[in-house]
């Protein structure tokens, strides 16, 4: 087997609230493979999403080991992660977080270029990301000329952009209607697969989560 995009070994993360702890995480463990895409199936409040930040490498304060591609993350300085976390995730989120005086276009080329990508090689792969799925008479639209559905397939490509190999997504058709959600998920998970990065999908929804390769559940701060 190849070695594990994800590989989390006890990871904890608590909280104090009104000088009560409270244990988000209570020592989670998962290993997603390359190519693999895994639903993180929980309900709201169950820590889907703090597990999410602590894999994107987001926030500190977390126990435990946590490894992308091979890489401790413990072991690196800010800045180190900062890069490793440009680099190698794409994330998507619930609320597509565009920059709204930026085309779809130019969403998408920015990323690549703070990664050190020439205009013009960004500009391409933009092109092809937002075609794929299915943005060819949109490039040139700002976020507020979008419907909600095309907004999201934005952050899609901007998600994929640098090719990453871990892709983590947060409820990414949480916002949308269910024929809309479902027509975004199949060409999130198909662009996914066909670009062979691994991802972790964290949703509330068992019908969305059954399209993936495999369900994790999230439970009273494990997964089991």
């Amino acid at each position: 087997m190849s070695e594990a995009v994800i590989a989390l070994s006890g990871l904890t993360r608590s909280f104090e609230q009104g000088g009560v702890r409270i244990d988000v995480l209570r020592g989670v463990d998962l290993a997603v493979q390359p190519g693999e895409i895994v639903a993180l199936l929980g309900p709201s409040g169950s820590g889907k999403s703090t597990l999410l930040q602590a894999v994107g490498l987001l926030e500190g304060g977390f126990g435990g080991r946590i490894e992308i591609a091979g890489t401790d993350a413990s072991a690196l300085s800010s800045d180190e992660r900062t890069v490793l976390r440009r680099d190698r995730i794409g994330f998507v989120y619930q609320f597509h977080h565009l920059l709204p005086d930026f085309t779809a276009l130019e969403n998408v080329v920015l990323p690549q270029l703070v990664a050190g990508i020439s205009q013009s090689q960004a500009e391409l792969r933009a092109r092809e990301l937002l075609i794929a799925l299915g943005l060819a008479e949109r490039l040139d639209h700002r976020p507020s000329q979008l419907s909600g559905g095309e907004q999201q397939r934005v952050a899609v490509a901007r998600a994929l952009a640098n090719k990453p190999v871990l892709v983590l997504a947060d409820e990414p058709t949480g916002n949308l209607d269910e024929k809309t959600s479902d027509k975004v998920l199949e060409q999130f998970l198909t662009l996914v697969r066909t670009q062979g990065s691994a991802a972790l999908v964290a949703t509330h929804n068992e019908r969305l989560a059954a399209r993936m390769d495999r369900v994790v559940r999230l439970h009273e701060g494990v997964i089991n």
